[in-house]
Order: C-alpha cells, then structure tokens, then sequence
C-alpha cells in the first residue's frame, strides 16, 4: 500500500507542476501528411482503356459449395503446364475431387487425396519443369514494367499483363513469384513431378524462398475469402486427416466453354498503364491524416492490382 500511495503522490504531484499524463505531444508528432489519392480514388477516375477483360481460354472457374473462385493462368509464364491444366479441366478431371490441405499463414491445396486409387486422366502425367522462362518469350504476354523500389529475392522486379513478376536480365530468365494468391504447381522431388493435377494457392505472407523451385502458373483473381477461410488441416503440413474435412469441389470449368451468359466479367487494370503507376505511388506513399509516416517504398506482393466486375 505504501508504494501505491507514494506513486499517487508523486503523480499528484507531476500534474500540479503540468507535467500530467496528457501534456501537450511532441511538436514533431503533430506534423499531418497533406492527403494524397488513394487506390480507390485512382480506380474511381480510370478510363475504360486502363483495364483488359480476362481471356476465355486462360480463365478457370471452380465452383465450391460456398461459392465461384475465379483463376487467370499464365501461359506466358508456364505454357505446358497451363495447357496441360485446362486438358485436365475439359476431361472435368477436378469434379468431385477435394480442398485437401490448408496450412496456417502459407497455403490451400486441392486435388485427390487418394494416393492408392488415384482418380485416372488422359492429361500427360509429366510436365517439363517451368520454374523460370527466357525473358524473351514472356515478352509476348506485354511489356515489363519495372518496380523502382528493389527486391531481395530478384535483380529486377515489376508488372506484365496484370501478373506481378521477377526476372534475372543476367540469366535472360524470368519467373511468377509467391505473393498472396499466386497458384502454384505441387510436386514432389522430382523437376517434372508436378503436371497440375494438384495446385495449391498462396494464403500467408509471401514465401518468395520457393520462387523458382515451383513452377507458377496463375492467380486467384476472385474468391480468395473462400479459399483463405477454410480450416486449418490438423494433419502434417496442414493436410486433412479425416475425408469429412475435406470440402469437395463441384465443378471446374474452363470460362471459354461455357455459354456467355454464364462467364463472370472480371476486369484487370493494366499494369503498364498511367493509371497502374498512380495505384503503385498511392499505396508507396500514403497521405494523411490517418498514415504518420509514408514510407516511400513498396514490395512487388504489397502492390495491388486492381480487379472489378462488369456488370
């Protein structure tokens, strides 16, 4: 009690002296940032032409019980592997399959959980590793737009065609890293033991450390929120130990193949645009009054990219 009462005091008696707990803040701390665009502001004011639809061919839907995920490949990136997935897909080889694993802070994966009586296919069972591509040959897809910012896992990082990207000028090889939402090809040991029969998404912070020893090939471009929600696998590597865990995949299909009235209009904003570069500078330097300090830098899994639906 004694030392309560002492520190009642000396309290007492600071704030009779104007030293209370709420004396005036440091002058340097009252500075406000002057308000600067938002995301938002730049999406609200972007032309028609700062956007491009999603094509057909490259799109995927996956419909779950609670709801459509939408993929965009990238062939660009990985084209045997992205093409082997939509054979895969049009033989309707994921129908009836499962979300078999979801790992706390890393990632979702789907595909058979049967290791004995795998679910048979006629896509090829073996696909050439796509960890890297030469940088000439995704040229193709757009040009590279490059963040000024810097990165630890790649000489050079930036943007082509809505996807974020790393490459190696030195090498001439370029590659999709692992940020949020990125879907990525499982595999065992072997270079060429993923074939996309398994895919998993990103769900945790970036794990860039697995950037070139897993091919790439795509993002989820809708329906994150049912993929991250799922539980948390008990199993090793959060996999599924009971079947009744596992949530079953209705139907998978490419959005090429399906009646134009049933595809989703879903939209990226181009990252080579005026339009793309404002969204970046929004979110590297933010202004007040709720930010105290712009940090006048950007990681390339920080920097979004926009996507809406057209109505």
């Amino acid at each position: 009690m004694t030392a309560v009462f002492t520190l009642r005091l000396a309290t007492a008696a600071l704030a009779a002296m104007g030293f209370a707990a709420h004396a005036a803040p440091d002058a340097a701390k009252t500075n406000t940032l002057p308000p600067k665009p938002t995301v938002a502001d730049v999406v609200k004011a972007s032309k028609p032409s700062d956007w491009r639809a999603l094509d057909p061919e490259n799109t995927v839907y996956m419909d779950l019980p609670t709801g459509r995920v939408i993929m965009e490949l990238a062939p660009a990136f990985a084209p045997a592997t992205a093409a082997n997935i939509r054979a895969l897909v049009r033989e309707k080889y994921f129908d009836g399959l499962f979300i078999i694993r979801s790992q706390d802070g890393f990632v979702v994966q789907w595909g058979d959980p049967d290791e004995e009586n795998p679910k048979p296919f006629k896509a090829a069972r073996t696909v050439k590793e796509e960890f890297t591509v030469p940088i000439k040959d995704a040229a193709r897809a757009g040009a590279f737009t490059r963040l000024k910012d810097g990165d630890v896992y790649a000489p050079q990082v930036g943007h082509v065609n809505g996807f974020p990207v790393a490459r190696d000028p030195a090498k001439g090889e370029t590659w999709l890293p692992h940020c949020y939402g990125m879907i990525g090809v499982a595999r065992d040991n072997g270079y060429d033991s993923g074939n996309g029969s398994q895919l998993y998404v990103v769900t945790g912070h970036a794990p860039r450390h697995l950037d070139r020893n897993i091919t790439v090939v795509g993002r989820i471009v809708q329906g994150m929120p049912l993929l991250s929600a799922q539980p948390r696998g008990t199993g090793a590597a959060g996999f599924y130990e009971k079947p009744e865990q596992r949530m079953p995949i209705g139907s998978v299909r490419i959005a090429a193949d399906l009646p134009e009235a049933e595809r989703s209009k879903f939209e990226v904003m181009r990252t080579d645009s005026a339009a793309y570069q404002a969204v970046v500078e929004a979110q590297r330097n933010r202004g007040g009054p709720w930010t105290k300090v712009a940090t006048g830098k950007i990681d390339l899994c920080n920097a979004p990219i926009p996507v809406r639906e057209q109505k």
